[in-house]
C-alpha cells in the first residue's frame, strides 16, 4: 500500500486528499492545524467522503511515500517540522502551489531530486475544516520522468486528470499568464467586465503581456492566444462573479499570495532585464491596500 500525507487541507489539499482517499490502495494521511473528523466534498459528480488519518502534532508523524504540500507559498517554512518527521530518503515530494518556483522554495528543505513540482487547476471553496465545495473538475501537470509518472498514477482512480509533461515550465507560466490579471480585481474588488474601458483593457494588456515576456526569457513557450484568451476571460467577467483566491483572500482579510502570482513577475524581469511597470505599479498599490497581511515576498 502506497501512504500518501496530505500537508494543509486546505480547499486543494483537502480535495486531493479527499479523492486520493477513495482508492483503497493508498493509505491517506491529513496533516492539519485543526483536528476534524472526515472530509466530505461536493464535487461535479456528487459528494465524496473521506476518513483520512488526521495528525495535528508532526512529532506524531512517520516517513511515506509520498508528502503532497498544499500550503500557501507564504506558509513554507511551517511546513518544515512536517518535513523533517515525513520524508525519508525514499520519500517523493509534490509541491502544490501557485506561481513558478516550486523547487527554488523547497530546496532548503528537501533535496531537489526528491522534489516535485505540481501545477494544477481545481476550483474549490473550504467550508469549514473537512468542509470543501469543488465547482469544476480539475486537473494536474508535472515534469515528466520517473517521479512525475509515479505521480500521475497515484490520480488515476480519480476525477482530477493528471499528466506528465515534458515541457512543464511552459504549462507553470501558462497558468500564471492566465491568473496575472487577477490582481485586478483584488484591486478594485469589482469583476472586470461591468467596468471595462480602454483604458482598463490597456492596464490588463500590459499585465499579461509582461508575465508572457518575463516566461519566454525563462524558457517558456507562450503563445499569443494565452494573453488574447486572459484579456477577453477579464473582458467577459460576469458582475459577482467568483473572484481568485487572491482576491478572496483579501475580502476575508487573510494573507495574500501577491509576490508568487505577481510580484515573481517583477523579480524575475529585473533578472532579465525586462520593464514589467504595470506589474510593479499593481504590486505595490496591493501591499498599500490596507491589509496587513499582504506576503511582500
Amino acid at each position: 500500500m502506497t501512504s500518501i500525507a496530505v500537508v494543509g487541507p486546505g480547499a486543494i489539499g483537502g480535495t486531493i486528499a479527499a479523492w486520493l482517499a477513495q482508492n483503497p490502495a493508498l493509505s491517506v494521511t491529513v496533516c492539519a492545524r485543526t483536528a476534524f473528523e472526515h472530509l466530505v466534498v461536493e464535487t461535479p459528480s456528487g459528494p465524496i467522503t473521506a476518513h483520512p488519518r488526521v495528525l495535528t502534532d508532526p512529532a506524531t508523524a512517520q516517513p511515506v511515500d509520498w508528502v503532497m504540500v498544499a500550503t500557501k507559498t507564504y506558509d513554507i517554512d511551517s511546513t518544515a517540522p512536517w518535513l523533517n518527521r515525513l520524508v525519508g530518503a525514499n520519500t517523493r515530494v509534490a509541491i502544490i502551489q501557485n506561481g513558478v518556483e516550486h523547487v527554488r522554495l523547497f530546496a532548503h528543505l528537501v533535496p531537489p531530486e526528491q522534489l516535485v513540482p505540481v501545477m494544477i487547476n481545481l476550483p474549490a471553496a473550504r467550508l469549514a475544516p473537512g468542509r470543501i465545495v469543488q465547482q469544476r473538475h480539475g486537473i494536474i501537470a508535472v515534469p515528466s520522468g520517473v517521479n512525475g509518472d509515479a505521480l500521475v498514477a497515484l490520480f488515476a482512480k480519480t476525477e482530477i486528470a493528471a499528466s506528465a509533461d515534458a515541457d512543464f515550465l511552459s504549462q507553470a507560466w501558462v497558468k500564471l499568464v492566465s491568473n496575472s490579471a487577477a490582481i485586478v480585481p483584488a484591486l478594485t474588488l469589482r469583476s472586470t467586465g461591468p467596468v471595462w474601458t480602454d483604458a482598463l483593457a490597456a492596464i490588463v494588456r500590459g499585465i499579461v503581456e509582461e508575465c508572457a515576456a518575463v516566461g519566454r526569457a525563462e524558457g517558456a513557450v507562450v503563445p499569443d492566444s494565452v494573453i488574447e484568451a486572459t484579456i477577453e476571460s477579464a473582458r467577459t467577467m460576469d458582475e459577482g462573479s467568483r473572484g481568485s483566491s487572491l482576491q478572496m483572500d483579501r475580502m476575508a482579510g487573510n494573507r495574500m499570495e501577491i509576490d508568487a502570482r505577481n510580484g515573481v513577475i517583477v523579480r524575475l524581469g529585473d533578472k532579465h532585464g525586462i520593464p514589467t511597470p504595470m506589474n510593479r505599479m499593481l504590486v505595490t498599490l496591493l501591499a498599500a491596500s490596507g491589509s496587513p497581511w499582504v506576503s511582500r515576498g
